[in-house]
């Protein structure tokens, strides 16, 4: 740091604190500084049509052909090979080398609903209810086959860890929109308590910052106790005592930073000063006292169990309602190798009603419009089962080329589908859309050019995006 903007920092401090300003005013004007320095935008590239996202991440890649994608066909070709002409040499993951590939159609029953005449599978009754509110994508694909680099591409732009996540783009990208609370909140929920096999778990570089700065990274809520980790003061500090305390290390940080220049200093006090807000605001955003009975129903009974994905939709629509800008749920136990019919109707089970429910509250509270609703997972499954194959039993392996996510809200088309598969849930034949094409429309929503939100980082300008060709899927928006 050179001597120049050493002194100009002291003596702004000193000026400021003689004003009786204080610290928060020269963290204020630093971090202006930082956020300048890093490239942050000063304003939307192009007009938004969404505020916020909530990102529903189905970990462990749902069954897209037992849910989404009906292919009525497949009951001819009950346990028939899979034609190599259809998997074409495809990578496959060692769980299935060498061993024969039988076609193992869904046993469950597709209807068609809506206006739209969408078709549905009848695990997702009250999914079904607001399909023309929806926009299937049928055509997600992936570069990944295994979970680890499936779900690190899809929420952080690369199979590659330590780059920054979607929602830490968002954060460094667009700011806060709620000064007492963070703008990138994770909820974990706990999932159908029958399948305890194949759960991978969740690390938090999928909700990290990577090379941004860290005050940009996900803030996990917990489903116990503090819903943020030593959010309550210890015995006998009392908040005036805290604040105090705050202002004192606060002042000391601020000193250390015009010494030394590091702006993770200017992190360190911008968080330790949004914790302290966080201690009121946490606390109230969680108490559910305050919801009508009728909307605690709209979630089903799930919502009064802690954890539940039920209750994370609930506290998302509460955050939403509060500008944050960016939560992202994830359910884990969709990994369904073996049993898939037993376990899949308790994972779609939790998240049918609760999906459902967080729409219609986000339209009652006039929230929809302009609140992104995402669905996905880090890749889809195959038509090919693993396992025993009778009618009723069979398991599906990882299929990177084709899956079904969703869209609704925040200016997406509703009641459409877009893209197809063959016959065989297998290829996209129509339309395809990379999670990188995904990403990318998301940040559209909110008003960014995916190409023009960078970083600069050992000689590259990052982006979410990456550097492969990449495209907004234009044809959904509204």
């Amino acid at each position: 740091m050179n001597n120049g903007r050493r002194q100009f920092l002291r003596s702004t401090f000193e000026g400021l604190a003689a004003a009786g300003l204080g610290t928060t005013a020269l963290g204020s004007l630093i971090g202006q500084q930082h956020a300048s320095a890093a490239g942050v935008m000063n304003g939307l590239h192009h007009p938004a049509k969404a505020k916020r996202v909530i990102f529903l991440f189905m970990a462990g890649a749902p069954s897209q052909m037992d849910l989404f994608d009906y292919k009525p066909g497949l009951t001819e070709l009950f346990k028939k090979p899979l034609p190599p002409s259809v998997s074409n040499g495809q990578r496959v993951t060692a769980m299935t080398r060498g061993k024969e590939q039988l076609i193992a159609p869904s046993m469950f029953k597709f209807n068609q609903h809506g206006d739209s005449g969408t078709y549905l599978s009848e695990l997702l009754p009250h999914l079904a209810t607001k399909i023309d509110e929806i926009c299937l994508i049928k055509s997600m694909n992936t570069d990944a086959i295994n979970h680890d680099p499936g779900k690190t591409l899809i929420c952080t732009g690369s199979e590659i860890p330590g780059k920054a996540s979607l929602g830490a783009w968002l954060s460094y990208g667009l700011g806060r929109m709620n000064e007492n609370l963070p703008d990138f909140v994770v909820l974990s929920s706990a999932f159908w308590s029958g399948d305890q096999a194949n759960i991978q778990a969740l690390y938090s570089r999928l909700w990290g910052s990577g090379f941004l700065p860290t005050k940009h990274q996900g803030v996990s809520f917990q489903p116990s106790g503090d819903p943020v980790l030593f959010l309550s003061d210890p015995d006998g500090v009392d908040r005036t005592t805290r604040h105090k305390m705050l202002d004192l290390v606060s002042k000391l940080n601020h000193e250390h930073l015009v010494e030394v220049g590091d702006p993770e200093i200017m992190t360190t006090i911008a968080q330790q000063e949004m914790a302290f807000r966080m201690q009121a605001s946490v606390p109230e955003l969680v108490d559910l006292s305050d919801e009508p009975q009728h909307v605690l129903d709209l979630y089903g009974p799930e919502v009064a169990k802690s954890g539940s994905f039920a209750r994370n939709c609930l506290l998302a629509r509460r955050m939403a309602q509060r500008d944050v800008r960016f939560v992202q749920l994830f359910h884990r136990g969709w990994d369904h190798h073996r049993g898939l019919p037993k376990k899949i109707r308790g994972q779609s089970m939790d998240v049918d009603q609760p999906c459902a429910a967080l729409l219609t509250d986000l339209k009652q509270n006039g929230l929809l419009d302009d609140t992104l609703v995402v669905f996905a997972g880090e890749f889809g499954r195959t038509t090919y089962c693993q396992g025993e194959l009778t009618t009723t039993e069979y398991g599906r392996d990882h299929h990177p080329r084709c899956f079904t996510a969703w869209m609704a809200g925040g200016g997406i088309k509703p009641g459409i589908s877009y893209g197809q598969t063959d016959e065989f849930s297998y290829n996209i034949v129509e339309n395809p859309v990379h999670v990188r094409d995904f990403n990318a429309t998301i940040l559209h929503q909110l008003g960014i050019n995916h190409n023009k939100l960078t970083f600069p980082f050992l000689g590259l300008d990052e982006k979410l995006t990456g550097v492969k060709e990449t495209h907004v899927i234009h044809d959904i928006l509204a």
